[in-house]
């Protein structure tokens, strides 16, 4: 009893300490800002009425701003007498891939490069890694025949999360979108510069798109029983965050394969490790200078940031670390070239868009596909 009383009051006089510390250590990432919609250098934003639920149109292009109240669009859930298609999963070891084998990680984040502020300095060691790839097909699919896809970086890992079944299932119902097949695919882990998934998602090339092509959708064919198409106006690829930058470096430098992307807080600023002096700049390089100085190319683009998105969230200071500015610039230079394209601005959300995500990701889907047309 006598032990059990001084661990008591050991514990106790550690608490304080401990809130000091992890009060402390928060304090080394403040809260980002929050950005208004009508700042300076801030696209020229069709302001909704800000009711809950309120949504961009599905068919316009376009700058808009909504919020700062959400509600969960109604096409998140079940809908009793709507058509449920099926979910499976399987798992990939990566020992078995090509392309990501082994994977990385890093244990420090990194320190500048003193001969190169744009890029860090990072020790990583190899890991093994399992990726489980979720894939939902449409009860309306039609087996033998190709059908269009969608994929989705950041899948579950382990239970699926039905919100997006859900969605499509409602949507396909009601012929708002294609009749789709969905493959939500997990990273190989971690995040940023030295991880897998910063390999993986951060990287200005084709490289993770020709992953999916050689690696990946073999595998779904085979286990899901479906087949996909070929034809690049049939292929969406989205994500979040780095998800974003990857779904639209996936469409950019393979148009052979994908011409529809949806990004959510896309990470379009310098985060590319390692440094490759054909893109300095990383996925900021694609408003500063690849889009402006390159011809259109056939992509439909929309995109989503928070007022309050990421802000310089790590020790690079390059003046290329700011999301809601990315976001902004993409847009700009998206309208500029021509592009189809839409620019939601949630008020009140932050990195990864929170509540709002469930509200707008129906519209958003609609848009998307808004004038598909299947050969």
């Amino acid at each position: 009893m006598r032990s059990l009383h001084l661990l008591l009051v050991l514990t106790a006089l550690a608490l304080p300490a401990l809130a000091q510390q992890a009060k402390e250590k928060k304090a080394d990432r403040p809260q980002p800002p929050t950005r208004p919609f009508d700042a300076p250098g801030a696209p020229k934003f069709t302001r909704l009425d800000g009711k809950p639920g309120v949504n961009a149109p599905a068919d316009v292009d376009g700058d808009f701003v909504i919020g700062p109240d959400y509600i969960a669009a109604p096409e998140t859930k079940v809908v009793e007498g709507v058509p449920q298609g099926k979910v499976t999963q399987f798992v990939m070891e990566s020992k078995d891939c090509k392309l990501f084998n082994p994977g990385i990680a890093r244990d420090v984040f990194g320190t500048v490069d003193p001969n190169n502020p744009k890029t860090l300095i990072v020790e990583t060691h190899p890991i093994d890694y399992q990726r489980f790839v979720t894939v939902y097909v449409p009860a309306q699919y039609m087996p033998g025949t190709e059908a269009p896809f969608l994929v989705g970086h950041d899948g579950p890992r382990g239970k699926p999360d039905m919100m997006m079944p859900n969605i499509l299932n409602n949507l396909i119902a009601q012929k708002r979108v294609p009749v789709q097949v969905l493959i939500q695919i997990s990273s190989g882990g971690g995040d940023a510069q030295g991880h897998e998934r910063g390999r993986e998602y951060d990287t200005m090339s084709g490289l993770y798109a020709e992953f999916i092509e050689n690696e990946v959708l073999p595998l779904v064919e085979k286990n899901a029983g479906v087949k996909l198409t070929r034809d690049p106006e049939g292929r969406a690829t989205m994500g979040s965050s780095s998800g974003g930058s990857a779904a639209l470096a996936m469409a950019w430098y393979r148009t052979d394969l994908y011409h529809r992307v949806l990004a959510t807080s896309g990470t379009f600023v310098n985060q590319q490790w390692p440094f490759n002096p054909e893109t300095p700049d990383g996925a900021w390089g694609f408003h500063n200078k690849i889009i402006p100085e390159s011809p259109v190319k056939p992509i439909r683009i929309w995109l989503a940031v928070g007022d309050r998105d990421n802000y310089n969230p790590n020790v690079m200071r390059d003046g290329m670390h700011d999301w809601v500015e990315a976001n902004h610039r993409m847009a700009k230079v998206l309208k500029a070239k021509g592009y189809h394209y839409q620019y939601v601005y949630c008020l009140n959300a932050g990195h990864g868009l929170g509540p709002a995500r469930a509200q707008i990701l129906p519209q958003a889907l609609e848009w998307l596909w808004n004038d598909y047309r299947a050969k």
